[in-house]
């Protein structure tokens, strides 16, 4: 207390309800009685939340943006783990090159990747597919699996791995059995951070999506455009609340901290 100071304190605690208080306004505005947005309101219902279970278009875009960040995290994981190694481990004429090749996604507008995406779908005949959607999310996504286990192999001790292979052991098994185990915390964090992109992406998915690939981001938007009642309130609402319970889990298994700066 004596080392920040009160000042220092109360400028936290400021800045920490200004990020919070939009995620406070959501769950108190899904809570209100009335049929269209309205905050204070006269009294407290859980109306939008039981009609969840009657929005048939949102629970089915749910579980289909459930499977695509389940596909897309883990396909951009396995392509990031072998690309981090090799760019941490070697130099090579072309890697500067072939990293911003990677981390290109971060620094193209989504909405570019939209346009993009939707007119090379259209000549070549492959919209409406949940593999080609998928492999669109794992473009957008593979920059953030890489940037975590590149932070998570970088300045890793490889005695270990020395020692095994001098003893031994095929390059294979060191690498499952020591390699990976090192970096885990930053493939954890790295995939868990590209499914929570993937599941929330919207600016670019709108411009590919399909009534047969509809994800919940893009079904949420639409039902905005068309409505006025707070059952998008509730829903984010949940959402809200299961990544609370997601980051309480992985804190209690994995340790959240190692998780967000690796091993570092």
């Amino acid at each position: 207390m004596r080392k920040n100071g009160w000042l220092s304190i109360a400028y936290h605690a400021l800045f920490i309800l200004f990020i919070v208080a939009p995620l406070l306004v959501v769950i108190a505005v899904s809570f209100t009685d009335k049929g269209y947005i309205s905050m204070p309101s006269d009294g407290l219902s859980l109306r939008w939340f039981r009609a969840i279970l009657d929005a048939n278009e949102l629970i089915q875009a749910f579980w289909f943006s459930f499977w695509l960040g389940l596909v897309s995290a883990s396909v951009a994981i396995v392509l990031a783990v072998p690309a981090a190694l090799a760019m941490e481990r070697y130099r090579f004429p072309g890697r500067g090159t072939l990293m911003g090749f990677f981390l290109s996604p971060l620094m193209i507008p989504q909405v570019v990747l939209g346009v993009a995406f939707l007119r090379f779908f259209n000549l070549a005949g492959m919209s409406g597919s949940f593999f080609w959607l998928a492999m669109t999310h794992v473009i957008v996504v593979m920059p953030y699996a890489l940037r975590l286990v590149l932070s998570a192999a970088t300045g890793m001790d490889r005695d270990a791995e020395r020692a095994a292979l001098s003893l031994g052991a095929s390059r294979w098994t060191a690498a499952r059995r020591i390699v990976l185990p090192m970096i885990l915390p930053g493939i954890v964090g790295g995939w868990l951070l590209s499914f929570i992109q993937s599941f929330d992406e919207l600016t670019m998915t709108i411009f590919v999506a399909t009534p047969g690939t509809m994800t919940l981001p893009v079904a949420m938007y639409n039902h905005i455009a068309n409505t006025i009642d707070p059952l998008v309130a509730s829903v984010s609402t949940v959402l809200i609340v299961g990544t609370l319970i997601l980051m309480v889990l992985l804190d209690r298994v994995v340790g959240l901290d190692r998780v967000l700066i690796g091993n570092k």
